[in-house]
């Protein structure tokens, strides 16, 4: 069953779509009034307890869409594990932990790989209300026996797409089978292809007394049409670092977050822009827990201004005031390219993007811009300046 996204006319509070009045307050500690239009559409769904899909555009506050019906059910008596989030990657799940800790005492933990399992069992012996972490991690805890599953009332998919890519999909579908009949599936993504409702489906628990799934894709507010502005710069592929250091001092920017393909490239980015006096930190998957912590840390408090980081490294990262994210290449899909992008202009702001590409790369660019229905505009770096390549023809400053 499809649901139209419903806003009501009349801008609500969070105690209007039936939140307590002690997560509310704790809302109001943090800055947020006002609940967005996901919030306003997914909130009465998920309190019907019913199986969930929903879709919505990066930045638009998806974590609190799902986790502020959930944390109501909560009960202060609970001493049981009741909600179960699983998440594609560290940092993404270390944020979803983050900002439930920022609205609601609930206890809660973080169980993901490469860390001791150790640590986490003994956590786990502190009865968590949440835990949140990596399907495999998760699912190992679970056979184990240290992550009892009886009580969990809801299961939560965040950034399913992935979590139901071909690499970890059979382990992502386990995990969700291992829960007890009655829980609730609640799935979001911002990029969803159909195939996924069918795969959610499947992966429901036995005698599960209703496997439908219902669907709540969000219209898309267009922020990479209207918040985002778009600029691509050629540069050959030996040239793209020095291309990187003038892009630097043409734009000035305040905050950053650069993306390179190949894991691989992250580190020598990274020490090449601090050799350049650009401070900077790499983020990237292989890093040992405590480097991609410190790294990411570091980018929100603003000791580093520049983040270097790999795809999945980088994804779900929410830093409200990125100013600016370049792309040292340019991926292979649009969802790549849109989730690369759509870590600027968070939370109502705008902000830019802009890609360095070789000739082949921006090929590729031409057939994203015309897919997602975008304007990408060329520039050049000319004379210490970005600007377009008319301005440069008749030496007139183009304001970038």
């Amino acid at each position: 069953m499809c649901y139209t996204a419903h806003i009501m006319d009349d801008i609500p509070r969070f105690a209007d779509l039936g939140i307590p009045e002690s997560l509310c307050a704790r809302l109001e500690q943090t800055g947020i009034t006002v609940p967005t239009a996901v919030q306003q559409a997914v909130i009465p769904l998920l309190q019907t307890h019913r199986h969930l899909l929903f879709r919505s555009e990066t930045g638009t506050g998806k974590t609190f869409a799902y986790a502020l019906p959930l944390l109501a059910r909560i009960g202060a008596d609970d001493r049981s594990v009741r909600v179960i989030i699983a998440a594609p990657s560290y940092e993404l799940a270390s944020q979803i932990r983050t900002e439930i800790q920022r609205v609601s005492a609930a206890p809660s933990a973080l169980c993901i790989g490469n860390t001791s399992i150790t640590r986490q069992i003994e956590t786990l012996k502190r009865k968590p209300n949440i835990v949140v972490g990596n399907p495999a991690r998760l699912l190992e805890l679970i056979q184990l026996k240290k992550l009892k599953t009886q009580n969990v009332s809801a299961v939560v998919l965040d950034e399913a797409d992935q979590l139901f890519s071909k690499e970890i999909r059979s382990i992502t579908a386990e995990l969700v089978s291992r829960m007890p009949p009655s829980v609730q599936l609640a799935a979001c993504s911002a990029t969803a292809a159909d195939s996924l409702l069918g795969m959610l489906s499947r992966a429901l628990p036995s005698g599960s007394p209703d496997a439908e799934i219902c669907t709540c894709f969000m219209p898309e507010e267009n922020i990479l049409r209207s918040r985002i502005t778009h600029y691509a710069v050629f540069s050959e592929q030996r040239n793209k670092l020095d291309t990187l250091r003038k892009l630097f001092h043409a734009l000035n920017p305040a905050k950053t977050l650069i993306f390179t393909a190949r894991p691989a490239d992250v580190e020598k980015c990274a020490s090449f822009l601090a050799s350049k006096k650009i401070p900077c930190a790499p983020l990237y998957a292989k890093a040992d827990k405590t480097a991609r912590k410190q790294a990411i840390d570091g980018f929100r408090r603003g000791t580093y201004q520049t983040l270097v980081a790999s795809d999945l490294s980088a994804r779900g990262i929410d830093v409200l005031d990125i100013t600016h994210v370049i792309q040292m290449d340019v991926p292979e899909h649009t969802a790549a390219f849109v989730h690369r992008a759509g870590r600027t202009a968070r939370a109502g702001r705008s902000g830019v993007n802009v890609v360095i590409g070789n000739e082949r790369e921006l090929v590729r660019l031409s057939a994203f811009e015309k897919k997602l229905k975008i304007v990408i505009y060329p520039r050049i770096l000319w004379k210490g300046k970005l600007i377009a390549p008319s301005a440069a023809e008749t030496d007139t400053p183009f304001d970038a």
